[in-house]
């Protein structure tokens, strides 16, 4: 067997794992869809793509460890070798045919991110990254907004759709971001929204309840194309602490203030890492 690089092996995933999405994106009568929590939706199309993906990862090192939206029991990050999947991060935006939604796959060692690939299904965008090897869109070398001035920023988001006891204080935060900067998108994939402030599309970003497998890529993304990452205290704790804030160091500045202005103590509180 040919050695591939740990990069070119996430990236043959995505590829093949595309192509499940891309069936039941042109047979969409063939689509099941369920509910695994009241906002919170899951199809077979999430289950077959996470499968081919793992498939292939196997075949090149079949004693990683997988952390799989759809598989994983626990979410647990040792020093292993560990590869984080969202085979569809979006996946509400792909139940209903509105693009965007991804692919996201990142490897982990002594819990560090080592390698990235984002795969935006319906543009065709690949967004990579190594440690230490830049970060890259369809092969073009990618660098953080030079913006630092929040009123000529654009800001991206989620809206929480688990645990709604934030929400009245998110949307006083969301306010305060619509009047002080050129404005707030949310495309409905983390893990885009991600790429997007890695290629400086967006200058920062900040999302509550999120999952490792959200993040994961796209944080080495950012990191490698200069930007910095936080939790909500400005801290380290955003893989399973489910509170982030991206950006250049000025934009992180200004969404941590704001967060810590709008946002009680208790429910910026990260979880730390297991």
């Amino acid at each position: 067997m040919d050695k591939r690089t740990d990069l070119q092996i996430a990236h043959e995933a995505a590829v093949k794992g595309s192509s499940v999405i891309k069936h039941y994106s042109g047979n969409r009568d063939q689509l099941d869809i369920e509910l695994k929590g009241r906002h919170d939706l899951v199809t077979q199309a999430d289950v077959e793509t996470e499968q081919k993906i793992v498939e292939v990862i196997h075949q090149y090192c079949p004693d990683d460890v997988i952390l799989g939206e759809e598989t994983a029991a626990d979410q647990r990050l040792t020093d292993a070798r560990t590869w984080i999947i969202d085979p569809i991060d979006g996946t509400t935006n792909f139940a209903h045919a509105f693009p965007v939604f991804c692919i996201s796959i990142a490897l982990w060692e002594n819990k560090e991110p080592k390698a990235a690939v984002i795969f935006e299904i319906n543009s065709g965008e690949v967004f990579t990254a190594e440690k230490g090897g830049g970060a890259f869109l369809n092969g073009k070398l990618l660098r953080i907004s030079e913006v630092s001035r929040p009123e000529n920023a654009l800001l991206g988001t989620g809206f929480p759709y688990r645990d709604l006891e934030i929400i009245d204080d998110y949307l006083t935060l969301l306010k305060c971001f619509m009047k002080e900067t050129h404005g707030v998108r949310r495309p409905g994939s983390a893990a885009y929204d991600l790429a997007c402030v890695a290629a400086g599309r967006l200058d920062g970003f900040y999302e509550y309840a999120l999952s490792p497998w959200d993040v994961a890529a796209g944080v080495l993304l950012i990191q490698e194309a200069g930007g910095k990452v936080t939790d909500w205290n400005g801290g380290n704790e955003w893989l399973f602490g489910k509170r982030i804030i991206c950006g250049n160091e000025a934009i992180t500045k200004y969404l941590l203030d704001r967060i810590k202005t709008y946002i009680p103590a208790e429910l910026r509180q990260s979880k730390p890492i297991s």
